[in-house]
C-alpha cells in the first residue's frame, strides 16, 4: 500500500518530455475513440435492443428517436489505449495511470450495466461509485488530507474523516456529471473544458501524471463528441458520466495530493458547474420538496434553459428535427455559463481569496439566474427564437 502511494506520489518528479504537452496521448485516445464511437453507432442495430435509449416520454428525454448509450466504452477503451503509448514513451508514468484506471472500473461497469439492464438502483449505483472512492484511498493512498477551510482542515487530518470526504468526492464528482448530462455535448465540452483546465496547471507543475491523464481525456472526450454534438448520435450513458466524473473527482484529490502549494479551491472552482449544479439538486429536492434526491424531475438549470430560452416548437414533420436543434442549442449556454467558473480558476489558480470570491460569485450568479428562469424574467436578448 505504502508502495502504491510512492509510485503514484513520486511521479511528479519524472518530467521527460517536459518542453511537450503530450499531443501524441491526445491524438491516440482522440483517434481511438472516435473509431470506436463509429462502430459503436455503425453496429447499433445488432445490440440497439440492449442498450438503446428508448424512453422518449419521461420528464428527463429530450431526443426523438432511440440512441445507443454506451459511448462510454469508447472513452474508457481510449484511455486504457493511451497507456500503450506511454509504456513506450514515459515508463514510469505507466503503473500509477493503469491504477488509476483500475480503480475507476467499478464506477464504469456499473453505470454500464445500469446502461444495458436499466434496472439498477440509485443505491447500487451509488454503492459502486464508493467503491471507486475506497480503490483510491487504499490503492491509490490518495486521500482528501486538506480543503483549505479554517477547522476544516483539522478534522481531515482525522483518517476516518478523510476516508469518508474521499469517498464522498469521488462518488459525488460520478454522480455530478451523469446530472449535467442532459443534451447533446453539454457533459462532453463541460468536462473536456474542466481536463482542459487541469492539463494547464499540471503543464506548470511539470507534473506527467497528470498531465498525460487530462490530455488523454481530452481526447477520448473529443473523438466521442464528434458524433454527440449535434446530432446526439450516440450517448455517454451512465458508465460514461461516471468515468468521466471518476476522473475528475480522483485528479482533483491527486492535485492536491502532490502539489501543497495548490489550493483547494482551484479545483472546487474549475468544477464548480456540476459540483454546484449536484448540491443544488439536493438542497431543492431533499429539503425543499422533502423527497429523495434520487427522484428525477424536470427543472435542472439545463432543462429551464431548453423551456425558457431555447423554446419556438413546430408541429408537422418537422418537428422532430426542430427538437434536435433545440437541444444541441442549449448546450452553449451552459459552456459559456460553466466558463464562467472555469476561466478565473485557471487565471488564478494560485490565488485563493481570489478563488473564494469567484466561488461565491458563481454561486450567486447560479441562484440568480435559476430564480429569473423559473419567474420567466429572463431578457430578452438570452430568448432564442426561431425566424420565420
Amino acid at each position: 500500500m505504502g508502495l502504491c502511494y510512492a509510485t503514484v506520489y513520486n511521479t511528479r518528479h519524472v518530467r521527460p518530455h517536459r518542453n511537450t504537452i503530450g499531443m501524441v496521448y491526445l491524438i491516440t485516445a482522440f483517434l481511438v475513440s472516435f473509431v470506436l464511437t463509429v462502430l459503436l453507432i455503425r453496429f447499433k442495430n445488432a445490440y440497439g435492443s440492449l442498450t438503446a435509449d428508448s424512453d422518449l416520454t419521461s420528464v428527463q428525454k429530450y431526443h426523438v428517436r432511440p440512441v445507443p448509450r454506451v459511448g462510454g466504452a469508447a472513452l474508457i477503451v481510449a484511455v486504457l489505449a493511451t497507456c500503450l503509448v506511454v509504456a513506450w514513451r514515459e515508463p514510469d508514468v505507466l503503473v500509477p495511470i493503469l491504477l488509476v484506471w483500475v480503480c475507476a472500473l467499478p464506477a464504469f461497469l456499473c453505470g454500464l450495466a445500469e446502461d444495458l439492464t436499466k434496472k439498477l438502483s440509485v443505491k447500487v449505483r451509488l454503492f459502486f461509485m464508493a467503491a471507486s472512492g475506497v480503490l483510491v484511498y487504499f490503492v491509490l493512498d490518495a486521500q482528501v488530507t486538506r480543503l483549505n477551510i479554517f477547522g476544516v482542515d483539522w478534522l481531515l487530518g482525522f483518517a476516518a474523516v478523510s476516508f469518508v470526504v474521499t469517498v464522498v468526492v469521488i462518488a459525488g464528482a460520478a454522480n455530478a456529471i451523469n446530472i449535467v448530462d442532459g443534451y447533446n455535448g453539454l457533459a462532453a465540452v463541460v468536462s473536456g473544458l474542466i481536463f482542459a483546465g487541469f492539463a494547464y496547471v499540471s503543464y506548470y507543475l511539470g507534473d506527467r501524471l497528470l498531465l498525460v491523464t487530462c490530455v488523454s481525456m481530452i481526447g477520448a472526450i473529443g473523438g466521442f463528441l464528434i458524433w454527440n454534438y449535434p446530432r446526439g448520435m450516440i450517448f455517454l450513458g451512465d458508465g460514461g458520466a461516471y468515468f468521466i466524473g471518476y476522473m475528475m473527482g480522483v485528479v482533483s484529490i491527486l492535485i492536491l495530493a502532490r502539489h501543497p502549494g495548490v489550493s483547494a479551491w482551484f479545483p472546487l472552482l474549475l468544477c464548480f458547474y456540476p459540483v454546484f449544479e449536484t448540491l443544488f439538486s439536493i438542497y431543492r429536492k431533499g429539503i425543499l420538496r422533502r423527497q429523495s434526491p434520487g427522484v428525477p424531475d424536470g427543472v435542472h438549470l439545463h432543462m429551464l434553459i431548453y423551456k425558457r430560452l431555447v423554446r419556438w416548437v413546430e408541429a408537422g414533420p418537422r418537428s422532430k428535427r426542430v427538437q434536435t436543434q433545440r437541444n444541441a442549442l442549449t448546450s452553449p449556454y451552459l459552456w459559456v455559463f460553466s466558463s464562467l467558473a472555469g476561466v478565473p480558476a485557471v487565471l488564478f489558480w494560485q490565488n485563493q481569496p481570489v478563488l473564494i470570491g469567484f466561488t461565491a460569485l458563481f454561486s450567486i450568479l447560479y441562484v440568480l439566474l435559476y430564480r429569473a428562469l423559473v419567474l420567466f424574467k429572463m431578457p430578452r436578448w438570452m430568448v432564442l427564437k426561431k425566424r420565420r
